[in-house]
């Protein structure tokens, strides 16, 4: 997986509240909502690369060797 890339985001901060608060909503942290939108925002204007990796899922990451939930998880 290569490197993800840092990026200084100034926003708004009622903004940043209303992000915040929506992210919550969905379960996801305001890192993540906002990646969300923004691929969102490019599939639907079709400018999405195809080479772009897919979004992790909500959650922690699976162990390795791992594919299916242990119950109770």
């Amino acid at each position: 997986m290569a490197e993800r890339k840092k990026l200084l985001l100034r926003l708004d901060p009622a903004v940043h509240d209303a992000l915040a608060k929506w992210a919550g909503d969905e379960l996801r942290s305001t890192n993540a909502q906002i990646e969300f939108l923004l691929r969102r925002a490019l599939t639907e204007a079709g400018r999405m690369p195809g080479h772009a990796e897919k979004i992790r899922r909500p959650g922690r990451p699976a162990k390795a060797g791992r594919t299916e939930p242990e119950p109770g998880e």
